[in-house]
């Protein structure tokens, strides 16, 4: 088996520089990312596997030395090199200091460069085998999910068996849990991820317009149809077709999905001619098909078609132990997309999160850190979230009560608290004491 390429991610405000580094990385037979700013590199990191940074210092807003500070951090093992136009005796030691392994001066040699990747890579730890680096690294994160719980990796474990083979898949679970996720993951972890994947929300296209949407047209087809053209299933060939809400789709499509499943072939509206369609198919719902099946309002051997792998993403409330790591996922993504950095959240904070019953699932989490993000100064407290969160108070149902006996009562707990000094109590309540009196019925 071929040895996956190293990734090296380039950091530097100079397009000039990146392309030169770009050409000289690839003629050595790396893979490799730019990134013009320290923002767009966060980005990178997060949903890439880097093995090498290298970096410019100065940058405008952002300099080079807090993105090594921060990947040194976040990604201990991953070692950084930094070349910078801007040489000094001090500023080597901050940098050497800041974690990084060398200091290339601009302009450099090609061999100066890779002189010093070969450095960069000798210093990397080597206590864990690719394989094993690859199991731990599996252990919270797949693809774009993150999560620890036995019911994470069960929907892992599976995405593991499928990833490679073009097996119809069915995702189901309730609304928010991340069903298109994991049709991403199937795809882009396995070898046909550099084909297309094309997502199809099946309730959003109106019913009589479905068929047309997905399976193409014939020039004259249907009024407006005045050219040939090609649906989803046509630009997702060799790749990936994901249909998401499949029970809304009409039982016309329903039985044009059968035959395509069952003979690998389509025709397009108003034509005769059909077309043969090398594709996976991942549908995903959170409705009950079984239950539209007895409706009527889904066929049954359709269904059976879809499930020949069935995935069941959990609710949020049956993975709570997911929460921090999803949280700290959402903290990176948004810290750095509105204020430029990363932050953190209060314990206490995390608590409210951890204890909610969570009905929008993931969906709601990210959606309350979003906004958490922007209302924070700092450190995310539990003044940052939302009122609903945070405790309540129940009280019990008493049914109608009378106007004036409410008035009663609050007028006796002003009275309690003044101890029985009706004169005081008449002055917190900015009434005189014959009104007071006539409050208490006396």
């Amino acid at each position: 088996m071929a040895l996956r390429k190293e990734n090296i991610l380039i950091v530097d405000d100079d397009i000039d520089i990146l392309e030169l580094l770009q050409r000289h990385l690839k003629s050595m037979d790396f893979h490799t990312y730019k990134a013009i700013s320290v923002k767009e590199a966060l980005f990178i990191l997060k949903d890439t596997e880097i093995d090498l940074l290298i970096t410019d210092i100065q940058m405008p807003e952002v300099d080079g030395l807090q993105l090594l500070r921060y990947a040194n951090e976040h990604f201990p093992n991953m070692p950084k090199l930094v070349v910078t136009g801007y040489p000094s005796v001090d500023g080597a030691l901050e940098v050497i200091k800041s974690g990084a392994i060398d200091y290339l001066t601009k302009p450099f040699t090609k061999e100066e460069l890779k002189t010093s990747i070969a450095k960069a890579f000798s210093h990397k730890p080597k206590t864990a085998s690719p394989q094993s680096k690859k199991e731990n690294h599996a252990n919270n994160r797949y693809a774009d999910m993150v999560g620890e719980s036995e019911a994470f990796h069960k929907v892992t474990n599976i995405i593991e068996r499928v990833k490679h083979n073009k097996a119809t898949v069915l995702i189901k679970g309730e609304s928010g849990t991340g069903k298109e996720l994991v049709a991403r993951a199937i795809h882009y972890s396995g070898k046909y991820s550099r084909a297309p994947f094309i997502a199809v929300n099946c309730g959003a296209i109106p019913e009589n317009l479905q068929e047309a949407e997905l399976f193409g047209y014939k020039k004259g087809a249907f009024t407006g149809a005045n050219e040939n053209r090609n649906g989803f299933f046509q630009a997702a060939v060799g790749g990936t077709l994901f249909l998401d809400e499949i029970g809304t789709a009409s039982l016309a499509v329903q039985t044009k999905l059968l035959r395509a499943l069952q003979e690998k072939e389509i025709t397009k509206v108003g034509s005769q001619k059909t077309e043969k369609v090398d594709i996976r198919i991942i549908a995903a719902t959170n409705a009950d098909l079984q239950d539209d099946i007895k409706k009527n309002t889904f066929r049954e051997d359709l269904y059976y078609r879809l499930t020949v792998v069935e995935v069941n993403v959990p609710p949020l409330r049956e993975r709570k132990s997911d929460i921090p790591l999803l949280v700290e996922k959402f903290l990176r993504k948004y810290g750095v997309e509105y204020k430029d950095r990363l932050l953190r959240i209060a314990p206490e904070a995390l608590q409210v999160l951890e204890r909610y019953h969570w009905p929008g699932n993931i969906r709601e989490l990210e959606n309350i850190v979003q906004r958490a993000v922007i209302m924070s100064d700092g450190i995310i407290g539990v003044k940052d979230l939302p009122d609903f969160l945070k405790f309540q108070i129940e009280f019990p149902e008493r049914g109608f009560v009378p106007l004036r006996e409410m008035e009663k009562e609050y007028v006796q707990r002003v009275l309690a608290y003044t101890q029985g000094n009706k004169t005081k109590a008449a002055e917190i309540l900015q009434i005189d004491r014959k009104t007071l009196r006539d409050k208490l019925g006396q």
